[in-house]
């Protein structure tokens, strides 16, 4: 079997990417049906790692913006990626992939559980499903955060940003808005004077 041609010293590789509606359509749907009770980890392990549509970093960045916009995190990524390569067919093109075929699961798994939802055994799956979720959430976060060693800012001060929001949110209860709002400008801030240095 013979290798790749490898582009000349001259020109460079051209990153891939989706090769038509219909490849982001399937992608985005296959990328849905892995995220049962957190899709962060799938969406990272598909777009950076397996399809190499995006760097770790730009993930980063996009995953950043999908956070603070209105609406479900990984829709709102699915508009970013499926727009850029293909503009608004393209954004429409993921958006389908993404709500299609889950959205049919969902509603059937509805009916299922309102027929059901009075088995202990089905209370008990639901239990350890929550337990994967955390994990799966977890386990993404540890492996985006390696992408903290190439940020401008110094490690310490991104460990104590996180940590202030993580105090913020999860025990002091303070509205996500104002923890966004506040903390994520800071970063801003303290990132761009670190540049602009």
């Amino acid at each position: 079997m013979s290798n790749p041609p490898q582009p000349s010293p001259g020109e460079s590789a051209s990153p891939p990417r989706p090769q038509s509606l219909s490849d982001l359509f399937i992608s985005f749907t296959w990328l849905a049906l892995q995220g049962f009770g957190g899709v962060l980890a799938v969406v990272q392990r598909e777009l950076v790692e397996r399809k190499r549509w995006m760097t770790q970093e730009e993930f980063i960045e996009d995953w950043a913006v999908a956070q603070i916009m209105p609406g479900p995190n990984v829709v709102n990524l699915s508009l970013m990626i499926g727009g850029r390569w293909f503009g608004l067919p393209g954004a429409l093109a993921a958006l389908g992939g993404l709500l299609a075929l889950p959205l049919l699961l969902v509603l059937g798994l509805a009916v299922l559980h309102d027929r059901f939802a009075d088995s202990p055994q089905v209370a008990g799956a639901l239990r350890g499903m929550a337990a994967v979720s955390a994990g799966l959430i977890g386990a993404a976060g540890l492996k985006l955060a390696v992408a903290l060693k190439r940020s401008p800012l110094p490690m310490p001060w991104c460990v104590a940003i996180a940590t202030l929001g993580f105090v913020l949110v999860a025990l002091l209860k303070c509205p996500l808005l104002y923890v966004l709002g506040g903390l994520g400008g800071l970063g801003c801030i303290l990132t761009w004077r670190r540049l602009a240095a």
